[in-house]
């Protein structure tokens, strides 16, 4: 009696072959409905499945393959004299093959289908095969991967044991990356007290040259349904992106984001990140003059950086990022026109190293931010907040520029690593104190930066003035106007402080600390 394989597949591509090869060694093809259809085009010889078992499909093909003829020949154990007895009285064979791929639920919803349409390509009959086979994998080959089809073939002629157990593993991930696409689906908008297990799935996109370092491997894995941002972004120049490039890149676009919201349009938003921290921000009318701007913020360490500015970027901000004394590792835009993209590609002694990313629309705010730790992961809302629920304790009152200047510094601020220190002007970030241990450090740093630009300027803090040292030391050098969250056991005397002073301050009720 011919051995059996089970071929039942969504994606067609090579399956009329590998059935070919098949059938050359010694096997009987069962399948169903078009996978049939197309093996008989090819004049395969094949069984149905329905005549196998004597069961119709049914419920509009919603039961076909879900029967113990199909599952018990999946699972069954050579090896068990009593699974051999039971299988030859109720006249079941074993399959030694089964090639199953399933219903398209990724590129259903990814279309735009409707709620019910993604629900009726949710495969049931394919998962319980794969799953079934892929626990028997010492005597079943259970291929998800038309790519794999002729390694198959080999492997039968060679009956090599080890490849069996890589194909259990696929398969085993091949269902748990479809379950989890179902339950990202359904489970968007729950927050963890309404759902206590939380699935990701991921594919790899491209292997990358090493991660952070060069001794390890990384690689860019996407989320089927997750709003993509820099990581969707189409490459128009330039060499591969590194590990870094990415996280960098990823950094200075949600910042730029964050700022094209806050102003609405009123100016052009561009931002410098180095080392996932800001180096530069700005937000003029321009954004040839927001670059300029930008980048005087810290010229030295703009140097490599990683720029990113919404909406398109045109051809007198491509000339000013090219000026020389310049070097950039990845440009970010919404979208660039082909004279703008022309200006870097010409550009003398850069060729391919810079990379220019149009990363379409900005990114809208809520998201599920994702740190794993060894054995386990932190998961958490995305930082965002209003910026215009404020609570002005001071007894002076900011003016309209250093409220503009407040709210500019605030957006920076939950961008910067803590302890974080913002200074901005109303259209220009001045300086930044980044990851210091104590926070009247970080103050320096920022304070250090700016120099002369203090005078006037808006300072942020991530979280509360511990002391009135913070206050007294960057009223000192000019800054005005200040915007904290408030919730110190001394808020009363750093409240006091400013009046004493005639400073403005702002408390926020929101933190934003970042790791």
């Amino acid at each position: 009696m011919k051995k059996l394989a089970l071929i039942s597949v969504t994606d067609k591509t090579g399956v009329a072959d590998f059935a070919q090869g098949l059938s050359k060694r010694g096997f009987e093809i069962l399948s169903t409905g078009n996978t049939s259809k197309v093996l008989q085009e090819s004049e395969i010889d094949v069984t149905g499945v329905s005549y196998y078992t004597g069961m119709p499909e049914i419920l509009e093909g919603r039961v076909k393959t879900l029967h113990p003829k199909i599952h018990a020949g999946l699972l069954a154990k050579p090896s068990d004299e009593k699974h051999l007895a039971e299988m030859d009285e109720l006249n079941i064979r074993r399959i030694e093959v089964l090639a199953v791929n399933l219903y398209p639920f990724e590129q259903t919803v990814q279309m735009g289908a409707s709620r019910q349409q993604a629900i009726e390509n949710i495969d049931i009959g394919g998962p319980a095969m794969i799953r079934a086979a892929a626990k028997n994998a010492e005597f079943v080959f259970v291929v998800v991967d038309p790519s794999d089809y002729s390694k198959v073939l080999d492997a039968i002629d060679k009956n090599d044991a080890d490849f069996r157990e890589t194909l259990r593993a696929k398969a085993f991930s091949h269902t748990a990356y479809y379950d989890s696409m179902i339950s990202e689906y359904f489970g968007t908008g729950l927050s963890t007290e309404q759902n206590s297990t939380i699935t990701f799935g991921y594919r790899l996109a491209y292997a990358l040259r090493y991660g952070e370092n060069p001794h390890q491997k990384g690689g860019l894995y996407l989320s089927p349904f997750g709003e993509r941002g820099v990581v969707g972004a189409k490459q128009l120049w330039g060499k591969e992106l590194s590990f870094n490039n990415l996280l960098d890149a990823d950094a200075a676009w949600e910042l730029a984001s964050d700022l094209e919201r806050l102003h609405k349009n009123s100016g052009r938003s561009c931002v410098i990140v180095k080392h996932g921290n800001p180096c530069g921000a700005a937000w003029l009318t321009r954004l040839s003059e927001s670059f300029l701007a930008a980048r005087n913020s810290d010229p030295i360490s703009a140097f490599g950086g990683i720029v990113a500015c919404p909406g398109e970027l045109n051809v007198d901000a491509a000339e000013a990022m090219t000026q020389q004394g310049n070097f950039f590792e990845v440009i970010v835009c919404c979208s660039i026109g082909e004279q703008a993209l022309d200006v870097f590609k010409n550009r003398a002694g850069w060729g391919k190293d810079i990379r220019i990313l149009a990363a379409g629309d900005i990114p809208h705010e809520k998201f599920l931010t994702v740190r794993t730790l060894r054995g386990g992961a932190l998961i958490q809302e995305a930082d965002t907040e209003d910026p215009s629920e404020w609570n002005w304790v001071s007894n002076r009152k900011p003016s309209q520029e250093e409220e503009r200047a407040a709210k500019n510094a605030w957006v920076a601020v939950k961008h910067v690593k803590s302890n974080a220190i913002a200074i901005a002007s109303q259209g220009q970030l001045l300086g930044i104190g980044a990851g210091q241990l104590n926070r009247v450090q970080s103050v320096r740093l920022a304070i250090a930066q700016a120099g002369k630009d203090c005078k006037g300027a808006a300072m942020a803090s991530d979280a509360f003035f511990p002391f009135t040292d913070n206050v007294i030391e960057a009223a000192n050098a000019g800054i005005t106007t200040f915007v904290q969250p408030g919730g110190s056991k001394k808020d009363t005397e750093v409240i006091a402080c400013c009046n004493e002073m005639g400073l403005a301050m702002a408390l926020t009720g929101v933190r934003h600390f970042r790791h």
